[in-house]
C-alpha cells in the first residue's frame, strides 16, 4: 500500500526535526524531500505547529504501542529494560536524535502546544519506566530503593544524554547494556 501524502509529510518532517531541529526546518525542505508544492503541505498542515503536533502525537502512539508489546513479550524486568534499551538505541541510528530529546533541546523556541507535548512525552516514558521498576521490586528482581521514579529519571537521562554526545561526535558510540544493568540495579 502506497504511503499517503500526509503520512509522507509526517515521516519526512520527523526526520528533519530529529536531524536539524524544529526551528531549522521549513516547509521548503519538505517541498524538496516529498516533492509536492508548499500549498499542498499547507492543505494538510496549515501551520508548522500543526505538523509538529501530528509528528509528536504519532510518535507517542508508537512508543505506547512499543511499551505494550515489550510488556507482552517480556515477563521480567531485565527483558523489558533490554527491549526498551534496544528500541531506544535503534531510534537513534542514522544520525538522528531521539525525538523527545531533539524537542527538549529547543524547548524555549517551541510553540506552547509542542512544549506541552514534549513534557507529556517525557512523562509517559518516565511513568512507564517507573512502573516496570516498581514491578521489578515487587517481584524481587531488584532491591527496593527510595525512588524508582529517580531510577527511571537516571536511566532515561543517561540514554538521552549519550544520544546527544554520540550525535555531536558522530563516532557511533553508545551506552552498553552493562551500564543500563548497573543503573537499573540488576545483579549478575
Amino acid at each position: 500500500m502506497a504511503m499517503g501524502t500526509r503520512d509522507a509529510l509526517v515521516q519526512a518532517a520527523e526526520i528533519l526535526m530529529r536531524s536539524k531541529g524544529y526551528a531549522a526546518f521549513s516547509y521548503a525542505d519538505l517541498v524538496e524531500t516529498v516533492g509536492i508544492k508548499k500549498a499542498s503541505i499547507h492543505h494538510h498542515f496549515p501551520t508548522k505547529e500543526d505538523l509538529g503536533t501530528a509528528i509528536v502525537e504519532a510518535y507517542i502512539d508508537k512508543v505506547r504501542a512499543d511499551f505494550e508489546r515489550i510488556e507482552l513479550v517480556n515477563e521480567d524486568l531485565e527483558g523489558r529494560l533490554k527491549a526498551f534499551f534496544l528500541a531506544f538505541s535503534a531510534s537513534s541510528e542514522g544520525g538522528l536524535l531521539p525525538l523527545c530529546g531533539a524537542l527538549a533541546a529547543e524547548m524555549a523556541a517551541l510553540p506552547l502546544g509542542l512544549q506541552r507535548l514534549t513534557h507529556r512525552f517525557f512523562d509517559i516514558q518516565l511513568k512507564w519506566l517507573t512502573k516496570i521498576f516498581d514491578r521489578g521490586v515487587a517481584n524481587g528482581e531488584i532491591p527496593a530503593i527510595s525512588s524508582n521514579r529517580q531510577k527511571a529519571f537516571q536511566l532515561l537521562s543517561a540514554l538521552e544524554g549519550a544520544s546527544f554526545v554520540n550525535w555531536a561526535l558522530k563516532e557511533g558510540e553508545s551506552l552498553d547494556w552493562n551500564f543500563i544493568r548497573l543503573v537499573a540495579g540488576l545483579n549478575d
